[in-house]
């Protein structure tokens, strides 16, 4: 049985001995000096690799995001002008509407007048043929009877009642067309006025940071902690401060002159902008 055995036995060490020349290959190179210095340097590139990827896949993420949101914000004013633009329109055009109708309302109350004003001609002109035919029929000794002129007189001043009543009621309607209207423009005029004052306002504004751009700097570019805002906070302390706006008033009360006065100027209205830089070297240290 032994001897039976032995070719498995050898089998199985030549297996053996195949798997650990196979280990020794394998851990030779751990034995070998700087393999682990290597191995960590390789680990510490493929580490830096993964964050490197990582911070890409981040920035380009973020990168992804603030376009969409400068995307939608952009889409927002876009949809905002658009609705201030349809509102304008839709303003003027229900201004115009009732403008037209307002007009035309007020064409019809002037006709209803005109129409009124030649009734009142025509009764007048009935009023003068009676009374000259009645004046011609006398002459011929024909005289119609008192219930014939009591009869004529009730029924114009009839008729004048009622076109006196129409009259002063389509001048009331007038009045009060006229009145809407006049309130109408007024508006407009207003409107109008608002919109000057708040481009006026926006450019007098506008001016303002020019001007605080050019004495302290740019707001974005030099912030409140930067070192220009000592001098910001000094030149600006009479507009938070009532006893620094006093003292500085009566430091400058100290020179008030007339504009003629030969020994010096009036103060100047607003801030005394700097002049550009006449040389090149004064240019190097003004941007």
């Amino acid at each position: 049985e032994e001897q039976g055995d032995e070719p498995g036995w050898a089998r199985a060490r030549e297996e053996a001995e195949a798997a650990l020349q196979e280990l020794r290959e394998i851990v030779r190179p751990l034995r070998e000096p700087g393999y682990g210095e290597a191995l960590r340097r390789k680990a510490e590139r493929a580490r830096k690799r993964r964050l490197r990827l990582q911070r890409r896949k981040y920035e380009a993420r973020a990168a992804k995001e603030e376009e969409a949101a400068r995307a939608a914000e952009r889409e927002a004013k876009i949809d905002q002008w658009r609705a201030k633009c349809i509102q304008e329109v839709e303003e003027k055009n229900r201004e115009r509407e009732l403008k037209a109708a307002a007009d035309s309302v007020l064409s019809e109350v002037r006709k209803k007048q005109a129409d009124t004003k030649r009734m009142t001609d025509i009764l007048h002109g009935l009023e003068k043929l009676r009374k000259l035919r009645k004046e011609a029929a006398a002459r011929k000794g024909v005289c119609p009877p008192p219930s014939a002129d009591e009869a004529f007189e009730n029924q114009v001043e009839s008729l004048k009642t009622l076109l006196k009543t129409r009259t002063e009621l389509y001048e009331a309607e007038e009045r009060a067309l006229r009145v809407m209207l006049e309130g109408e423009q007024e508006e407009e005029r207003k409107r109008e006025m608002e919109k000057k004052q708040k481009k006026e306002r926006e450019k007098l504004l506008q001016q303002k940071l020019e001007m605080d751009s050019k004495l302290f700097g740019d707001p974005a570019e030099f912030p409140l902690g930067h070192l220009l805002q000592p001098f910001r906070d000094y030149y600006l302390q009479a507009e938070h401060s009532v006893a620094a706006l006093i003292q500085i008033r009566h430091e400058w009360d100290q020179y008030l002159v007339p504009a003629d006065h030969p020994e010096g100027s009036c103060i100047p209205p607003g801030w005394v902008l700097p002049s550009l830089p006449t040389n090149d070297t004064w240019a190097t240290a003004v941007r």
